[in-house]
């Protein structure tokens, strides 16, 4: 154990791979994400869309986990669940949230802060339904975040689910659909040397976007 702690507290990345300007970027922070967005996938980045979701419980409990980033247009940013889920559940007490993108790789980091409300039923129905049949499945299957008595208790649902629903019969539950965060601050982080890093952020003050730099 003493030899994994002395390796983590020498490890170091001196990062060296761009730097960023309050002149350089776009005015309109849901475009320059999306300039960033466009650079990562042309990276290769793994899991690209995959993003840390932080939401915080209405007695001020933080909790985080990652979730897929789904669709994208000025500064709204969708993804889905069970609305039974506790991120879910947090989100009706306390619709505060974040999004950290992290893409090492390119060592940037996007952060997303905002207020998260539910999706239409329509754009909701539109996304299930170009879901595959087993992600269909399970969404059904899975009540999310709650006990299971074991793995054999949710194989056995799905099974009796396939033979309820088909793939022209299955619908979208109405315990399961789309969130969206209203995007209402933004920072962009470029790694730098020296941990002497770039930070600009935008911040939504009567309807404008401000750009600032934070120190790092």
């Amino acid at each position: 154990m003493d030899d994994l702690q002395s390796h983590i507290n020498k490890l170091r990345e001196d990062f060296a791979k761009g730097i960023l300007n309050e002149a350089d970027v776009n005015k309109d922070p849901a475009l320059q994400f999306e300039v960033w967005l466009q650079q990562a996938v042309e990276s290769k980045i793994i899991e690209v869309q995959a993003t840390h979701l932080s939401t915080v419980s209405l007695h001020g409990k933080p909790s985080s986990r990652i979730v897929y980033l789904r669709e994208f247009q000025n500064n709204n940013y969708s993804f889905y669940t069970n609305y039974n889920s506790k991120k879910a559940q947090q989100l009706v007490t306390n619709p505060n949230a974040t999004f950290t993108f992290f893409w090492p790789d390119l060592e940037r980091q996007i952060r997303i802060e905002g207020i998260v409300v539910k999706a239409s039923a329509a754009q909701s129905d539109a996304y299930f339904n170009q879901r595959p049949y087993e992600s269909k499945i399970g969404a059904w299957a899975s009540e999310q975040s709650h006990l299971l008595s074991s793995r054999q208790e949710l194989e056995h649902k799905v099974e009796e689910l396939k033979k309820l629903y088909t793939p022209q019969t299955i619908t979208r539950p109405d315990f399961w659909g789309g969130l969206i965060l209203k995007a209402n601050y933004y920072e962009f982080w470029q790694g730098r040397k020296s941990r002497l890093h770039d930070r600009i952020c935008y911040e939504l003050k009567d309807k404008h976007w401000n750009i600032i730099r934070l120190a790092p």
